[in-house]
């Protein structure tokens, strides 16, 4: 479970640091993004954001939403032809991803023996990793079964 008062504040934290504030429309974006859970695009984001009655422009929910992925509390998960599709990293254990070309799915996978490899290949190349991001892209068991 995410600390909601420890995130608004670390992100409050980060914009200090780069002269800007949490404004009321930055918070509502902040507090929508850590209480909810899978994937997201900016769209949806912001069409969830008004159906709940709070007010946030459009250009905000996408102006915060640069400023969270510069400060690592999302990640981009792929893109599609609807536009980029994001996820919370904030206090979430690292994981990969694979993505249905077909239907658009995305699973969620974490492998030791992939972050081991990765571990050493940066070491044989005298590489000092600091963050990843995989993306197997083909088809789901579904879509794999709806096309025989």
């Amino acid at each position: 479970m995410i600390d909601l008062n420890k995130g608004k504040k670390d992100f409050t934290n980060f914009l200090k640091e780069h002269g800007q504030r949490l404004t009321n429309e930055r918070s509502v974006v902040l507090n929508r993004i850590l209480s909810c859970a899978g994937h997201f695009d900016p769209d949806s984001l912001y069409l969830q954001i008004r159906q709940t009655g709070l007010k946030v422009s459009r250009a905000s929910v996408y102006r915060t939403l640069t400023l969270l992925h510069k400060s690592g509390f999302i990640s981009i998960v792929g893109k599609t032809d609807k536009g980029t599709i994001y996820e919370c990293t904030y206090g979430i254990k690292h994981h990969d991803h694979m993505h249905c070309i077909e239907c658009g799915k995305v699973i969620e996978f974490y492998s030791d023996e992939l972050e081991k490899l990765q571990e050493k290949i940066c070491k044989k190349q005298g590489f000092e990793g600091q963050s990843h991001t995989l993306e197997i892209r083909g088809y789901c068991a579904q879509c794999r079964k709806n096309m025989k």
